[in-house]
Formats: structure tokens, C-alpha cells, sequence
């Protein structure tokens, strides 16, 4: 770990706080870490013998991300944010919340934030608020929302709030396996933000339905009921949006649709489902607003119940048309990295946020950002971000933008055979299931420069980090 000083772009310290109540919360600034290692979806079409697109264009995927035995989740955590920090030039001595939001569970006690503390140490900081937060994709919405709730809250010390999201998505062989994907993305919510979430407006659903759950703790992989769990996360995103604009009227005194807003990001399984979710929310619009000109290619659906509405084939490939063009500039730039990555599960809405800040930075001061968290079992979200225009914010929308550098970092990347791929996975599988001691067997050498990697985990299930070659200071006890 290294000591650093923050630049004075991104300067605040505790003294520079009032401790009155914060302006404009949100976040800061955001990077993503994934693995050197992907396989294209088209060589898993040919290998899984279907049809041509089926993946490609049936999902909406081009390719997955995934990690050998090498990585684990608190490896991945451990990289991204050593990476983040000295990216940014942080002190680890101004971080006073650190929240991790993660399906990916090792250990039933013991929180992934437990580990990542081990980067802290040479700073002296062990006064950082936080654990881990856990239900499905939702968990990183749940951690942005008590960061928020820290920075405005009477017990804020004027220190930055810290979120890290990420999963590592895997299914067991067969028509499923093509929508895992691995990524951890990180955050700082502090005021005065070039992010600013907007309060008094967000919306949410829970319930409690089985269309997505880990009930197998022997097992990395989920029991998924998809057909079911694209109704929930569509019926979902319906009331979700519906309370939006409720409330959103409630507060500026204005109706709000499609055309009050300027992107839109979506929990992103698979970009195809994202694009359902668009053409669901022109549907909405239509549903309020349906007799303006530019819905008259939908009437014929005004009278249909909001249950056919789900599975209705004609009524999904009318919303696709005419959500289209504007999903090209509303959409599109948010799903960069999702196509590239895969699914992340709690990382995958702000990977979304990171690809739309990347690809339009310099178009997004002043525009509003409307934003879809789901979390299967189910939990679900919707609120918005306002884009600062000041030229403090434009400053560091464009250091966001050329400190992530992922076209570079993605080209790096190291293409494998599904063969490859399917025998990684059967390692991690059975691993997964093993208590015992263990050391890696995949190399070290290929993955990105300045990765944290296992080297072993012992036989009480301790396990223990190097990062170019350096053993992190993990501390043995006499178990």
C-alpha cells in the first residue's frame, strides 16, 4: 500500500467541510477493475453448437469476463480498490465509510470489508465506518444509499464515504452460463459531486418472489427461474418508474416522462433485457400520455391488460421499434462495458454509470441520469443523477474519463477458448465445494499488473494475498 496526497482538483479535507449539512452528495469519482481474461460469445455459440446470435444478439452480449483460481472475490476487491486509490491519488487517512455490496459470499461471518482493511494499515486508519451488504444485484444501490446517508447524516467527521460493488457471476453449464461475467466497481460519495444523487424522488419495490436464489451453500451457482425473473425485474421497473414520477411531480410541480430525461442506466444481466427495459418505460409513457402523435404506432395495445402486457410477443417487438432511435442516445453509451464484461451483479448498474460517463463526458453537464437498480428475491429502485456544470464538476467528469482508460485496459485483455473457459470453471466449482487447504494451480504471471492473487488458503480457511510478488500483511493467529 502506498501513502498518498489528494490533488487539488479533487482536495477536500476534513477541515475544508462545514459541519452544517452537505450540497450535493454523490459521487465523486469511479473506476472498475476486471479480469485480464474473456471468452467471446461468438466462440460460445460454435462451441455450444446454436444457432449464430443466439448469444450475441439473443442476449446481447459480445463478450464475458471471467477468473481462473488465482482470483476470488476478496482479491478482486483488494485490486480494485488498491488500483482505484492510487488512480486517484486518495489517502487511505480520508476515508471514513467503506461499504462493500457483494453476492459472491466466502464466508458466512467474516465481510470482504474485513479484508480490504489490510490496505489501510500503513496509513494508521482503522476508524472506517461499514460492512458488507448482501441481496442480489441490489446490494451496491443499498451500499450508495446509507454512503449518502453517512456524508448527511450528524455523525459525518467530513471523510469520504467509500463504495465497492462486485461480483464474480458464474452458472452451471448449460443455457445459463453464457450471462455470467465478472467486475468490482468503486466509488467516493462526497459533497459538492459531479455525480449529485437526487433527493426527495427515488422510488422502490420490494417483495419477496423466488426468481433468482443461492440456496446450495455448497454450490457457487444460483437456481434461476429466468423466464419468471424477466417478469419480476420488468413488473418491477413498472411500479418503480410509476412512484417515480409520482413523487418527482411532487417535488418540482411538473409531470416527468422519457423527454424530462437524458440517459437512463439499467441493472444489465444481459443488454438485451436493457433494451427491453427501455422500450417498458416508452410503454409506461404511452400508458400516461397516450394520446400524443408520437405513440400512434401503439395504439392498437391501449386497451391491454398490464399482465398480458408481459408476455404479449407483438406488443415486446412494437416497443423495440418505436423505442429504437432514442434507445441509441438514451441507452447505448451506458451498456459499453456490460457487452464487454458480462454480468456483475452488484457492480453491473454502475459499470453502466462508468460507460456513460466514459463515452459522454463531455455532453453530460447539466443532464439528468435515470437510474434502475433490481435485485432478484426482489428489490428494486429507481432515482436519478443530476450532472454538475460548473467548471470544477467538468474538470472532474473529464479526470473520471481519462483515469478509467478502458478501451486500452480492455484491449489488454487475453482471449481463451470456451474450452479453456469450461475447464476454469469446473476448477472454481469444485474448489467451491472443498474445505480443504489448497494452493492455486493457474498462473500468475498473465494476469494485469498490479493484482492482488491467491497463494493459498489454508486448512482452517485462511486465505493469504501477493501482489507483485509482495505478500500482503495478513496476520496468522495460533488456530
Amino acid at each position: 500500500t502506498h501513502r498518498h496526497t489528494l490533488p487539488v482538483a479533487l482536495s477536500v479535507s476534513i477541515q475544508r467541510f462545514p459541519m452544517s449539512r452537505p450540497e450535493n452528495v454523490g459521487i465523486l469519482a469511479i473506476d472498475i477493475y476486471f479480469p485480464r481474461y474473456y471468452v467471446a460469445q461468438t466462440a460460445l455459440e460454435k462451441h455450444e453448437n446454436v444457432k449464430a446470435g443466439k448469444f450475441t444478439i439473443g442476449l446481447g452480449q459480445d463478450e464475458l469476463s471471467f477468473v481462473t483460481d488465482r482470483e476470488d472475490m476478496y482479491s478482486i476487491s483488494l485490486t480494485a480498490v488498491a488500483n482505484f486509490m492510487e488512480k486517484y491519488n486518495y489517502n487511505y487517512k480520508d476515508i471514513g465509510r467503506l461499504e462493500v455490496a457483494t453476492e459472491t459470499i466466502l464466508d458466512h461471518a467474516k465481510s470482504v470489508k474485513t479484508y480490504l482493511m489490510q490496505l489501510f494499515e500503513e496509513s494508521g486508519n482503522s476508524d472506517v465506518e461499514g460492512v458488507d451488504s448482501m441481496n442480489a444485484c441490489y446490494a451496491g444501490t443499498n451500499a450508495l444509499f446509507n454512503s449518502i446517508a453517512w456524508v448527511e447524516s450528524s455523525d459525518w467527521d467530513g471523510r469520504y464515504a467509500m463504495v465497492v460493488a462486485g461480483d464474480i457471476a458464474e452458472y452451471s453449464k448449460g443455457p445459463a452460463r453464457p450471462t455470467g461475467g465478472v467486475g468490482v466497481v468503486c466509488f467516493i460519495i462526497g459533497p459538492n459531486a459531479p455525480l449529485c444523487v437526487e433527493t426527495g424522488c427515488r422510488a422502490s419495490h420490494m417483495e419477496h418472489v423466488y426468481d433468482f436464489f443461492k440456496p446450495n451453500l455448497d454450490s457457487p451457482y444460483p437456481v434461476v427461474d429466468g423466464q419468471f425473473s424477466n417478469k419480476c425485474f420488468l413488473k418491477a421497473l413498472d411500479i418503480c418508474y410509476q412512484r417515480y414520477a409520482t413523487k418527482f411531480q411532487k417535488k418540482s410541480g411538473h409531470s416527468i416522462d422519457l423527454n424530462s430525461v437524458d440517459h437512463a442506466c439499467f441493472h444489465a444481466p444481459y443488454t438485451k433485457l436493457v433494451q427491453k427495459s427501455f422500450g417498458r418505460l416508452v410503454y409506461n409513457d404511452f400508458k400516461r400520455f397516450s394520446d400524443r402523435g408520437e405513440f400512434k404506432d401503439l395504439q392498437s395495445f391501449k386497451s391491454m391488460s398490464l399482465e398480458q402486457s408481459y408476455s404479449d410477443r407483438n406488443l415486446s417487438k412494437a416497443l423495440l421499434k418505436q423505442s429504437k432511435d432514442s434507445f441509441q442516445s438514451y441507452v447505448e453509451p451506458s451498456i459499453f462495458l456490460p457487452r464487454k464484461l458480462g454480468n456483475m451483479y452488484t457492480a453491473s448498474l454502475y459499470a453502466g454509470l462508468l460507460s456513460l460517463v466514459y463515452q459522454k463526458c463531455d455532453s453530460l453537464p447539466g443532464r439528468r441520469i435515470l437510474m434502475f437498480s433490481y435485485g432478484s428475491g426482489l428489490t428494486a429502485t429507481m432515482f436519478s443523477i443530476k450532472v454538475g456544470s460548473s467548471k470544477r464538476d467538468i474538470e472532474q467528469l473529464r479526470r473520471i474519463r481519462d483515469t478509467v482508460n478502458l478501451e486500452q485496459r480492455l484491449n489488454a485483455r487475453l482471449s481463451c477458448s470456451p474450452e479453456d473457459f469450461h475447464q476454469t470453471m469446473k476448477v472454481r466449482e469444485d474448489l467451491h465445494k472443498s474445505s480443504a487447504a489448497f494452493k492455486p494451480t493457474a498462473s500468475s504471471t498473465n494476469l494485469f499488473p498490479r493484482t492482488f492473487y491467491l497463494v493459498e488458503k489454508d486448512s482452517i480457511g485462511r486465505r493469504f494475498y501477493e501482489r507483485d510478488g509482495i505478500l500482503l500483511g495478513a496476520k496468522r493467529s495460533n488456530l
